[in-house]
């Protein structure tokens, strides 16, 4: 029986599913750095489906023509490795890590958005909205600020809630106006 599931792999082609791996992570790596932070935002039902589909699509230019068991999971293990290798270098490189990961964009501002900001993200008002709802923010008239970080979740700001003590010293000066 492992002698089925290993059929047609042979040990030779680790060196070229090595370099395979390698190619196609570094080449996935810098094409979804440069299409930006939408890409693995899950803001949206299209991003994903392209993040499935370029798993797909990849799949052969990682383990080739060896469609085996232990094919799959050497181009796996090789994949997991060489992602555990980078994250290593770039943990103890922090320019490298700025680099790799991009930088934070601020998409509102004290409460002001960023139009320019979305534009540049390819995010729609309707899109963020929906995003802050699905973290519990009622629309952006509830946040103070948000930002996109590089790996496409939103850090928000929520807008300061009246304290008790606020409402009661508001209505002190109401008072007083009208008495």
């Amino acid at each position: 029986m492992l002698h089925d599931l290993a059929s047609g792999f042979s040990w030779t082609d680790v060196g070229d599913k090595a370099i395979r791996t390698v190619a196609v992570y570094v080449a996935l790596l810098l094409l979804l750095r440069l299409a930006g932070k939408r890409q693995v935002a899950q803001l949206s039902t299209f991003d994903f489906v392209v993040i499935l589909l370029l798993s797909n699509v990849v799949q052969n230019a990682i383990i080739g023509p060896d469609d085996t068991l232990v094919g799959g999971l050497v181009g796996a293990a090789i994949l997991l490795a060489v992602n555990f290798l980078v994250a290593f270098f770039v943990w103890h490189n922090p320019h490298v890590e700025r680099d790799l990961r991009g930088s934070d964009t601020t998409l509102v501002e004290h409460g002001r958005v960023r139009p320019q900001a979305l534009r540049r993200e390819l995010i729609s008002r309707s899109e963020l909205n929906a995003a802050l709802r699905r973290q519990g923010y009622h629309g952006l008239d509830a946040v103070e600020d948000v930002v996109l970080e590089p790996e496409g979740t939103l850090d928000v700001t929520p807008k300061a809630q009246p304290t008790l003590a606020d409402v009661l010293a508001a209505l002190e000066r109401i008072e007083r106006k009208l008495g």
